[in-house]
Parts: C-alpha cells; structure tokens; sequence
C-alpha cells in the first residue's frame, strides 16, 4: 500500500509535459472547477460504462465521432489508487474523442458502451511509455488511441 500511495504522489508532483495542463483532485467539485477552468463552462463528461467485456474479444460496433471528429482539447480523469478519492486530470491537447458500443463477438449482443481517445500528438511522451513498447515505436512517430475506463472521466465542450 506504501508503494502505491507514493506512486499517486509523485505522479501528482510530476511536472505537466509540453502542452499539459494538470491537477490532481480530491472531490467532484474540484474536478469540475479544473475541467470548466480549461473548457469553459459549457462541457460534456463521458466514461466507458462498465468493466463488462474486459480482458476477453469485444466486436465494436456503432461508432459515434465526438464534436464531428473534429480534432478537440479534452480533459481527462484517471482514479488513483490512495485511501481516499484521487483523480489525476490534465488537459490533453490535439486529441479525438469516439464512443462506441462493444458487442459480444459470437452473439453480436452489446455488452458495453465504451469511450475511446486519441491523441494525435505523441511527439513530449516519453519513449519508455507502455504505448510505444507495446506497438514498436517512439514519440512523434504514430497516434496512440486507447479507451477511457470504467470510472475515469473525458470532458470536452459539448457538441
């Protein structure tokens, strides 16, 4: 538990990269006021549903493109582990938002309703990022779009 906690610390006290606006916050309340004092005050909070259909095959099925596909500034939430509530939330610059539904892949059933992000910039990431060892590559060299999970947050102004 020491491990974990000294780790949502320090990524708290980490400096914001190129470009990232960052804060970390203990309640809604303060979630809101970091998010509204990035996008103004007319936003929209999105997150996947739930956890259904995590770690199996998922079909993805209707895609909806977020303000148009239009490339878009977001602030994104992501829940630390501490002994009491702590969102990590930066702003992230040049990305596009989808939602799409998530079908069992035999039964073509949904089984989710999931939020995806793409951040279109890499170029400040840092090399050893999970990302780019996971794909073979390296800042600035592709996009890395990943879902937002069950209880972190993605606002972005409203469509």
């Amino acid at each position: 538990m020491d491990k974990v906690i000294v780790e949502s610390l320090n990524e708290c006290k980490k400096a914001p990269s190129k470009g990232e606006t960052k804060r970390c916050v203990g309640s809604l309340e303060d979630m809101i006021d970091f998010a509204t004092s990035v996008l103004g005050h007319n936003v929209t909070v999105r997150s996947t549903e739930s956890a259904n259909g995590s770690g199996k095959n998922v079909m993805v099925g209707k895609v909806k493109d977020v303000n148009g596909g239009n490339v878009i500034e977001s602030v994104s939430c992501h829940q630390n582990l501490f002994p009491y509530l702590l969102y990590y939330c930066h702003s992230v610059p040049n990305v596009r938002l989808y939602e799409a539904d998530l079908l069992d892949p035999e039964s073509k059933v949904k089984i989710n309703h999931g939020v995806a992000i793409c951040h279109l910039d890499t170029t400040a990431w840092n090399p050893n990022h999970s990302a780019f060892m996971a794909l073979g590559s390296g800042p600035g060299q592709i996009e890395v779009c990943h879902w937002i999970f069950e209880n972190e947050m993605s606002w972005t102004t409203t469509d």
